[in-house]
């Protein structure tokens, strides 16, 4: 299988190129794709950039250009639940916008004529290996950085069974909706609004802190496909 491996920062890009065998780069349209294997699949990553539109941007080119059979767009998330911690996995089942408002003839979170949860593959959430630090569920995705649990109970409002909050899953997954290529958002948990009274700074010790062995758990999921 070829596996797409979208992130959307540098720091998560640096921890998960360890994890590569063979690894080389091509550059297309100025972004840098790194080809290489984990286990018995070719696997491409690249960096698309904080955001929706660099993250569907930087989707529909690696899909345009590789043709993969599965991306999965991972790194970091804040937390959205008190059933997570800082340093726990979240995997979405579910992806849907938390930002999302198309009119009084809508759904809340959904794009007109798109469904509001783009669910990930059944056959994939089935290797998913079933541990504490792991949860399985909804993500909700937005331009937004969630730093208050006001924020946080805002989009609770609109989808309580919320585990985890980022910028590129939903995008990511809309892309991937519309040219029918199978997609898993797979998020570690950075900070939890809420659960500091300094939510920044949880963020920011989260870098200093996090061992590299929280992105090799991307491993246990390839190894099984």
């Amino acid at each position: 299988m070829t596996i797409a491996i979208i992130v959307a920062m540098s720091k998560e890009l640096n921890l998960l190129l360890p994890q590569f065998e063979e690894r080389n780069e091509q550059t297309i349209d100025g972004t840098t794709f790194h080809v290489g294997r984990m286990g018995h699949n070719r696997v491409v990553a690249m960096q698309c950039g904080i955001g929706k539109v660099n993250a569907a941007v930087g989707a529909l080119t690696l899909i345009n250009h590789f043709s993969p059979d599965l991306v999965i767009n991972t790194g970091v998330a804040g937390g959205a639940s008190k059933q997570v911690h800082v340093m726990d996995l979240v995997v979405g089942a579910r992806v849907a916008y938390h930002d999302v408002w198309c009119g009084p003839e809508s759904v809340y979170g959904a794009v007109n004529g798109l469904p509001l949860y783009y669910e990930a593959p059944q056959r994939v959430l089935g290797m998913i290996p079933r541990r504490n630090d792991i949860h399985v569920g909804l993500i909700c995705s937005g331009d937004q950085f969630i730093d208050t649990l006001e924020a946080v109970e805002r989009i609770q409002g609109h989808f309580p069974e919320a585990l985890a909050v980022d910028m590129e899953s939903g995008a990511i997954a809309q892309v991937c909706h519309l040219r029918t290529v199978p997609f898993l958002s797979m998020r570690v948990i950075s900070d939890s609004p809420g659960a500091s009274s300094d939510n920044t700074a949880q963020y920011n010790d989260f870098w200093q802190e996090a061992p590299a062995h929280t992105f090799a758990l991307l491993s246990d999921i390839l190894a099984a496909l």
